[in-house]
């Protein structure tokens, strides 16, 4: 890891204001020299013209905007206009009235897709349950203005995340609020099915009284095979072995520790399926998942089965299921869901005598559809306003506390690639960037994924006409032919901070500024967080001491008297306020990169009077 010279000194700065951050700044990409000054602009790597344009959900960031609370209000931050939200399914009122706090809520039900993608280009945000198909068209059709999709629940698979990820639109879920609901739907479904309960009924209020038909099985000592060990899925193994049953779970991403703290085995597909009484179906409705209950699978299990599926139609083959149910390999079945729904009146599988059905009752108590309108509301709510939600779904997924302690470096991030990539050559290709994280933390304890896509978004944005967010960051690097790497050295720190510093390297490239230029011919620039501002401390070899705030004249000068004077009489007389000066140089009367802030952008004339100061040997003008 490349490190500035430790023989710099540093003299104190002269004065600080706090400049507040901007939503997004249009950098000036031009470069300036001694003598002249070049207009030609810079390049990623890849010939590729055309580019997306997408919207910004997230606004810049500083230290406040980022908030872990969920009763935020928003009414600032929309004083002037008002955001619009579409909700094409029933919310409940209260999340209805989070959304109408801060923005204009058209609830326009039962839409056709052609209406949706009519009504889409319109709106800001947009909130389904799992009724509305969120396709590519959708997208299309918003012309970059939507900036959120908010699933009313937990299942996405009605959204296309691809494109919404190529369009820059963030999507967050509810994914807490209906867990408990649709956990207890899951048990009712066994309890009932395991004692006829719903054919019982219909048959008594037929006038008939049939107990020896309705023989049941007991529930305790049973195999319970619980196929997706998410949140649903866990809380069902929960309730399921307080009624004795042993339950085992196959889930490829589920850590064996929780499972074990269940009193939960995970095992093999294969295992489970083959060895269960009972089986219970929480997994999404992804490929790899769509009818992967087939004659195949079907075959394996033991005779005389019991399915349950409050999870998704689809993972089901339906047609399957009814030779299995008439063959006796399945025993009966429960379903909430169905590959489509409503599902047709003249349905075998509805009307078959051993299966129990319900119409997607999961989530369908009065406390889960508050909690899922309010939970959905804030979370649109809230990325509508810039904050960063620990439950998007197709951006970098963060807990809430870690975003909090995170937040004054993300600022850092983003700022220190934005400095970065203009201090690149125009015609520079940019093919590769290097991010070295230190910390006191473990490696593996330095969940970095937020500040690489901010990162990103600051070296992408300045040079391309694309705009990044936290949601397409990835995609747009990959697109442009950026490739980052990151490294994570330990360091012994006392601060108790997640993050000592950030240092950003682009190799192979032309700089304007030649003393960002490290010994082996890098652009490095490295920055920390002081008093919860952002510092850049490493400019190539020379240690120095820079707010990260506003707009900053880097020059690399001769050490003499009066160079601060000089400086500051010719921005004075530009009328360009001055609200930071700070110097570090290599040794007394020797060289030294002076950094100061600027409130304004100095016109061309102005900086062309700096460069013309015989002892500055060379200057930049950057914009953060």
């Amino acid at each position: 890891m490349a490190t500035c010279s430790s023989k710099t000194a540093l003299l104190p700065r002269i004065s600080l204001s706090n400049l507040s951050s901007t939503s997004r700044s249009t950098t000036s990409l031009i470069p300036f020299s001694n003598s002249s000054y070049s207009s030609k602009s810079l390049k990623l790597s890849n010939s590729r013209s055309s580019s997306i344009i997408v919207t910004n959900v997230f606004k810049t960031l500083d230290s406040s905007d980022i908030s872990v609370s969920k009763n935020r209000k928003l009414e600032a931050t929309y004083a002037d206009i008002k955001p619009t939200i579409l909700v094409s399914e029933k919310l409940g009122e209260a999340g209805l009235q989070v959304l109408r706090s801060v923005a204009n809520v058209d609830c326009s039900y039962n839409l056709s897709p052609e209406e949706l993608c009519t009504k889409i280009s319109l709106c800001d945000a947009l909130i389904v349950r799992s009724g509305t198909k969120v396709t590519r068209e959708v997208f299309e059709a918003a012309k970059g203005r939507l900036k959120v999709v908010g699933r009313a629940g937990v299942g996405i698979d009605n959204v296309d995340l691809q494109a919404a990820t190529e369009f820059g639109c963030l999507v967050v879920n509810a994914p807490t609020a209906n867990t408990v609901a649709a956990a207890e739907h899951g048990i009712a479904l066994i309890s009932s099915m395991a004692r006829n309960v719903a054919q019982a009924d219909a048959s008594m209020k037929a006038g008939k009284w049939e107990r020896t038909k309705y023989v049941g099985v007991s529930l305790v000592g049973k195999t319970l095979a619980v196929m997706g060990f998410g949140k649903v899925g866990s809380e069902v193994a929960r309730r399921a072995k307080g009624l004795g049953m042993h339950v085992v779970a196959h889930d490829p991403y589920a850590p064996a520790d929780r499972a074990r703290a269940i009193g939960v085995d995970l095992v093999s597909f294969d295992e489970a399926i083959s060895t269960a009484d009972f089986i219970s179906l929480h997994m999404p409705l992804t490929p790899t998942t769509s009818k992967i209950l087939n004659d195949e699978n079907f075959a394996k299990m033991k005779k005389g089965v019991r399915i349950v599926n409050v999870a998704r139609g689809g993972v089901i083959d339906e047609d399957a299921l009814v030779r299995a149910l008439d063959s006796g390999i399945v025993a009966q079945a429960a379903l909430d869901v169905f590959t489509v729904e409503p599902p047709p009146k003249d349905s075998k599988l509805v009307q078959h005598a051993n299966v129990t059905v319900t119409p997607h009752l999961g989530a369908s108590t009065k406390e889960a559809q508050e909690g899922v309108a309010i939970e959905i509301a804030e979370a649109v709510v809230g990325a509508l306003g810039g904050e960063l939600a620990a439950t998007a779904v197709n951006a970098p997924m963060v807990p809430a506390e870690v975003l909090s302690e995170l937040a004054p470096y993300v600022v850092l991030a983003e700022k220190l690639g934005r400095l970065a990539v203009q201090l690149v050559a125009g015609g520079s290709g940019i093919k590769s960037v290097k991010v070295v994280y230190t910390s006191s933390r473990d490696p593996n304890d330095l969940d970095t994924r937020l500040l690489r896509a901010m990162i990103t978004k600051g070296i992408i944005e300045p040079i391309s006409d694309t705009f990044v967010n936290l949601v397409n960051a990835d995609f747009t690097a990959k697109q442009k032919g950026l490739r980052i790497t990151e490294e994570r050295v330990m360091v012994d720190s006392s601060s108790g901070s997640p993050i000592d510093s950030i240092q950003v390297q682009i190799a192979n490239v032309d700089s304007k500024f030649a003393s960002a230029l490290s010994d082996n011919g890098q652009i490095i620039v490295k920055g920390k967080v002081k008093y919860g501002i952002a510092h850049l401390t490493c400019l190539g070899s020379f240690s120095v001491d820079v707010s990260l705030e506003g707009s900053i004249i880097l020059c690399r000068q001769v050490d003499q008297p009066g160079m601060i004077g000089t400086v500051g009489t010719i921005l004075g007389e530009s009328n360009v306020n001055v609200s930071f000066m700070s110097v570090g140089r290599t040794g007394l009367r020797k060289q030294a990169i002076m950094a100061i802030g600027v409130d304004e952008e100095p016109s061309k004339e102005t900086l062309k009077k700096i460069g013309e100061v015989p002892a500055i040997e060379e200057f930049v003008f950057l914009d953060l």
